[in-house]
């Protein structure tokens, strides 16, 4: 019979070799135990392997693995055209792909030197605050599901629904979106999106209120998330963290505050601190940060100027349908941007946006022509998912759960 170790590489490296199985007692007892938390686990989403040395329930000691979904994104972004790779974006946090699309065709116009529109940018403020609204909701009742508490699923996710329903009328699409375009958007908003937005941000709060009601003041919630998974502030900038997770430790950073980008430094909102570092901290600051991003889009509905979506730019706009189809060289034009690429000049960028769960960065280095030379992505899971060997030490296996979810680790971005 084979030996089962001959089938894995020779640089396979097993995580059992990189925990510390010391037994303690005497030689007939051991109370340390192996056990994998994933990949092939609901809570682990398929994705995340986590190898744990437990004494009962309590983790004595763990080692994370990455890489089940490596799927090479970072150098598709080098052999496709900058228009091919924007959907791409969408299988990087999917949670939230209208804000991977806006971050990511910014950093293309920066290195391009483009500045859009002013309706452009009130436009795009409100696709990354609905992405946002998404993805807490996500969080919160995803991780509210993995402790029991299924009714906080069901009133959350009807919302998300309902902002996935305008999204589907802006784009088309409501999960892989790839709604934004190099220099402008694929569509401009449809005349009711606006009156659905306006019920979406005047009844939605309500049901914040009432999952607030179950959640904050829940003695099952309070012992199953205050002072689980904690990390202080300095443990979190030594890890990286960035967004809530960085934010509930108390650390008081907000790249839309304190470096603005589109119309962000004309909007009024507050950003959300917390001091305990734990579960319930990231889950009080997802569930205040909800309510901020409904005030910002109030705001952007009273604000949403008219005017031209796309910049006056040859190199990058998107010709109307009807000239395409009654105009020859609007026709080659088109033709061209699509088949050939748009040509990017020599220049690199790095640009970076408040994502959902942090910060989220595209580093561009261009040549010259219709394809990057070097594309990275710099996600926050990869940041997130690296501080959670440390927030698990001493706690017990369902702990563990609670602690990945409030992090919230989606892994088609910590992969890439």
């Amino acid at each position: 019979m084979n030996n089962l170790n001959d089938n894995f590489p020779s640089d396979y490296v097993d995580l059992t070799d990189k925990i510390d199985q010391t037994k303690q007692g005497n030689d007939f007892y051991n109370p340390n135990v192996l056990i994998n938390l994933g990949p092939s686990h609901p809570a682990m989403h398929g994705t995340l392997r986590v190898m744990c040395r437990v004494n009962g329930e309590t983790i004595e000691d763990a080692k994370c693995e990455i890489g089940y979904l490596h799927r090479a994104i970072e150098k598709l972004g080098e052999v496709k055209t900058y228009h091919q790779w924007i959907v791409y974006t969408d299988r990087l946090n999917y949670c939230s792909a209208l804000n991977n699309n806006v971050a990511y065709v910014m950093a293309v116009e920066n290195v391009m030197n483009i500045t859009v529109t002013e309706r452009c940018m009130w436009i795009r403020v409100i696709c990354m605050e609905l992405a946002r609204i998404i993805d807490h909701i996500i969080c919160v009742a995803i991780n509210a599901l993995d402790m029991g508490a299924m009714t906080v699923f069901w009133l959350f996710y009807h919302w998300r629904e309902e902002a996935y329903t305008m999204i589907e009328s802006m784009c088309g699409m409501r999960l892989t979106t790839s709604y934004a375009r190099i220099g402008g958007m694929m569509y401009d908003f449809p005349d009711d999106l606006i009156p659905r937005l306006k019920k979406f941000v005047e009844n939605f709060p309500k049901a914040i209120d009432e999952i607030e009601g179950l959640l904050t003041s829940n003695r099952i919630w309070i012992d199953r998330t205050k002072g689980v998974g904690k990390l202080s502030a300095a443990e979190a900038i030594k890890y990286g963290l960035t967004g809530p997770c960085l934010r509930a430790s108390g650390v008081n950073v907000d790249l839309r505050r304190d470096r603005p980008y589109y119309t962000y430094s004309e909007l009024d909102f507050d950003v959300v601190v917390a001091s305990g570092g734990d579960v319930y901290d990231r889950y009080l600051v997802r569930m205040e940060e909800i309510r901020q991003s409904v005030r910002i889009l109030k705001q952007c509905i009273l604000r949403l100027p008219n005017g031209p979506l796309w910049v006056d730019d040859k190199r990058v706009r998107i010709p109307d349908k009807i000239d395409v189809y009654t105009k020859m060289e609007v026709l080659i034009h088109h033709f061209k941007i699509f088949m050939e690429g748009i040509n990017v000049p020599p220049g690199e960028a790095y640009t970076c946006v408040e994502g959902p769960n942090g910060e989220l960065g595209f580093y561009i280095v261009s040549r010259g022509g219709p394809k990057a030379w070097r594309m990275r992505v710099k996600s926050p899971s990869f940041m997130l998912f690296q501080h959670f060997e440390k927030s698990i030490l001493k706690e017990k296996i369902p702990d563990a759960v609670s602690i990945l979810g409030s992090v919230n680790v989606i892994a088609g971005e910590l992969d890439r």
